[in-house]
């Protein structure tokens, strides 16, 4: 692709209209920012020339006493290619704008915002995710897996597991990663904020369930469009059958490639996790569906230091210790 006659400059952040389309992730849809934000919109970063070269959807959080920044997917190229360069200038703006409209911190992205880069002064902290190619045949999609779970999955074919969808499963679906995460000593947000997420999502999310016997082994809610879909929450009864997870997994996979969606996310691994811990098996089982290793960054900044102080260690104790390690930006290579 050509290089842009501005490549060396920088991009300036404003406001524009959302202007949304399922090539898109469906992170970036207006309804989907509408529900999980107090107010939401589009920063578009433009050149000297007054061409717009990226988009970055954000929301707003407001909590007694906060005015909180978050993104719920990174900054998107439009429609060419954005050297990283440009990206930080971007965001070196977005930063001033979000400072001049009163924000009192940008709080980190979920694990669906993985960034190439991070603006000066943001606190941040290597993350991956491993991203599979859909477009692919279903012979190639399969020949990825590890031998192991192709094995796996064999065995929950015969014994009589089988993999459904519906949004008849949501209340289910919450109440098993709840009880999920409440098993590794977690909390998971209320269900009302659940289902209003759900709802803004709109036809663009699958729920999928493994049953035997009448009985949900597992499930998985998988927002999607034709860009992206995610392997957003799932979860297990406590001694779920055997194979029943990589089924689910691999049964998704196969829908959305048969769709024509371009990629599967399985959102979000820790960079070099310690040998034996949780992370490095969420990491290990991620891996061996198939998918390439992605490398970034997730970041937060405070605009005021005492509010991020104690945002920040209300998190902590929230997630009982659980919380990516971030460090200043300078000290990150």
């Amino acid at each position: 692709m050509p290089s842009h006659p501005n490549e060396s400059g920088s991009l300036i952040a404003s406001p524009i209209d959302i202007n949304w389309h399922s090539g898109l992730s469906i992170f970036a849809s207006e309804p989907f920012l509408k529900e999980v934000g107090d107010d939401y919109g589009w920063l578009g970063g433009t050149d000297e020339a007054g061409q717009l070269r990226c988009v970055l959807p954000y929301t707003i959080v407001r909590k007694p006493g906060f005015r909180m920044v978050r993104f719920r997917v990174e900054t998107i190229a439009w429609q060419q290619e954005l050297p990283v360069e440009l990206e930080k200038s971007f965001l070196n703006s977005a930063t001033k704008y979000f400072r001049s409209t009163g924000a009192d911190m940008v709080i980190p992205a979920n694990n669906t915002a993985l960034f190439r880069t991070y603006p000066n002064g943001a606190i941040v902290a290597p993350y991956g995710t491993f991203i599979k190619n859909l477009h692919q045949k279903e012979e190639a999609l399969w020949g990825e897996l590890h031998s192991d779970y192709r094995q796996n999955v064999r065995k929950a074919i015969k014994s009589g597991i089988h993999i459904t969808s519906g949004m008849e499963y949501v209340n289910s679906s919450y109440s098993l990663i709840a009880d999920t995460l409440k098993r590794s000593g977690q909390s998971f947000r209320k269900q009302a904020q659940f289902n209003k997420m759900i709802a803004g999502l709109g036809d663009n999310v699958k729920v999928f369930v493994a049953l035997h016997r009448g009985v949900i082994q597992a499930c998985m809610v998988c927002p999607f469009s034709q860009d992206t879909a995610y392997d957003w929450y799932s979860g297990t009864i406590s001694k779920s059958l055997r194979g029943s997870m990589h089924m689910l997994v691999w049964e998704a996979i196969r829908q959305f490639s048969e769709i024509g969606v371009k990629r599967f996310n399985f959102t979000g691994v820790r960079i070099n996790p310690e040998k034996g811990s949780k992370q490095e098996g969420i990491r290990n089982f991620k891996m061996r569906f198939g998918g390439d290793l992605v490398e970034g960054y997730i970041w937060k900044y405070p605009f005021r230091r005492l509010k991020f102080a104690a945002y920040s260690a209300a998190a902590y104790l929230l997630m009982r210790g659980n919380v990516v390690k971030f460090r200043a930006s300078s000290e990150v290579g």
